[in-house]
């Protein structure tokens, strides 16, 4: 009796389709992860890019600061969504002694798809204040 349960706990038989879907699993876990972190990622630097670049606008010479934060919710709901672009405030301060023009985004940091965390991001872009000659 002993040699058959033995013979029958030896026998591998029906043991590669729950190999595969256990494997098959941890795989589709683990690219799911990957791709979510490449999507933050990029929400991330597309956010930072967006706060630069209303901080640039709103340092120009014949710009405001409104028109920066404008333009930065502007490039965060065309490249994002709108809702990445509610949080966003301008103001003028000084920066290793000098004036700039200062771009703050709140935005939520994605966990599930585009879905997650309210305001976990938070990114500010900096750029020193023209000034005409007199």
């Amino acid at each position: 009796m002993w040699q058959r349960v033995s013979a029958r706990l030896a026998d591998e038989r029906g043991s590669a389709p729950a190999e595969f879907v256990m494997v098959g699993v941890l795989l589709t876990f683990l690219f799911l992860g990957v791709l979510q972190l490449a999507l933050a990622l990029h929400v991330r630097n597309t956010v930072t890019d967006a706060a630069s670049e209303g901080a640039r606008f709103a340092a120009l010479a014949d710009s405001t600061l409104p028109a920066g934060a404008e333009r930065t919710r502007y490039l965060i709901s065309v490249a994002v969504g709108d809702g990445f672009a509610a949080d966003v405030s301008a103001r003028t301060t000084e920066w290793l002694g000098a004036p700039v023009a200062e771009v703050s985004v709140t935005a939520p940091l994605p966990l599930i798809g585009l879905w997650g965390l309210d305001g976990a991001l938070e990114v500010t872009g900096h750029a020193p204040l023209e000034q005409l000659a007199d």
